[in-house]
């Protein structure tokens, strides 16, 4: 497909079951907007249920509302436990809650407020929700990284809540790369039931609220200098609607916008850093994080 991608190439989504975390405002409302309209039966999986009700208000379509606080284990559990009883199947997971650049926080179980929140909470939240995927075929897990992994971002494993120092920005590069490790080192364990991929997006750089926890100066320097080059929330959503509905994508693909450095523009298949596709510090991460959240996945 050699035209510009955009949400008018979403087909036909009727009949489709689909998650969004994180779909308030910013990202994922654009992107469960779209499901939505596109006929698709969407939940939105969030922290704040009255935000959650207004978002869905404001959309077309069979929209509800599953409380979701990812910062808590607890809460991941009881979400895909109502999950479970209400849908049979799933379609889509996609797993768009973040939260960047904030202070040095833990979550309620401990863990480093990012990794947390943009790793763990997903990784237990689909390992919670695989059952419910596996037996749809063309059922897909889409994950949104950033290309911030690619910035100080090492998953530190001799210091992994970031508990001797902390940097705002290297703990959030840290999770970023850990969900697009996760990503892969997920389609290896789909591969073999031919149902259910794993696929991973990136919004550019997009005006939404992300940045609320960032410095001070850090927001105001992004609004001055690259204030002119972000793209607003729904071009920011689209790689991750392409990830999750372009019938040609394969599991293990990256999706990001095709502009210079990948700042803005339309939804392209895209490269990872090297660093990214480590095998072992995949199967690393992934046997810590089952640990840390006691969710072991289904195997093949």
């Amino acid at each position: 497909m050699n035209e510009r991608w955009t949400d008018e190439h979403v087909p036909d989504q009727s009949g489709r079951v689909a998650v969004v975390t994180g779909a308030t405002s910013g990202l994922g409302y654009e992107t469960a907007r779209v499901l939505a309209q596109r006929g698709a039966t969407v939940v939105l999986a969030v922290r704040d249920v009255e935000k959650g009700k207004q978002a869905a208000a404001r959309m077309t379509g069979d929209v509800s509302v599953q409380a979701l606080d990812l910062t808590s284990l607890a809460s991941v559990r009881s979400a895909a436990a109502d999950l479970r009883a209400a849908h049979p199947r799933l379609d889509l997971l996609i797993n768009n809650a973040g939260v960047m650049y904030t202070p040095r926080q833990t979550t309620a179980d401990g863990f480093e407020l990012q990794l947390g929140t943009n790793h763990l909470g997903h990784f237990a939240l689909t390992g919670l929700l695989l059952d419910r995927l596996l037996p749809t075929p063309g059922s897909r897990v889409v994950t949104v990284a950033s290309t911030a992994h690619r910035l100080r971002a090492a998953i530190h494993f001799d210091d992994l809540q970031w508990e001797r120092s902390y940097s705002r920005v290297g703990a959030y590069g840290q999770s970023k790369l850990a969900n697009l490790m996760f990503t892969y080192a997920l389609q290896r364990r789909l591969a073999s039931h031919g149902t259910t991929v794993a696929v991973a997006a990136h919004p550019g750089v997009s005006r939404t609220e992300l940045l609320r926890s960032a410095p001070v100066a850090m927001r105001l320097l992004v609004d001055r200098i690259a204030g002119p080059f972000l793209q607003n929330a729904a071009m920011g959503a689209l790689p991750t609607l392409r990830a999750a509905t372009d019938p040609h994508v394969e599991g293990g693909q990256y999706y990001g916008p095709d502009g210079r450095r990948q700042i803005s523009g339309h939804p392209t298949l895209v490269a990872s850093s090297p660093e990214s596709h480590d095998e072992a510090v995949q199967e690393r991460l992934w046997t810590v994080s089952e640990e840390l959240t006691g969710v072991t996945f289904p195997r093949a």
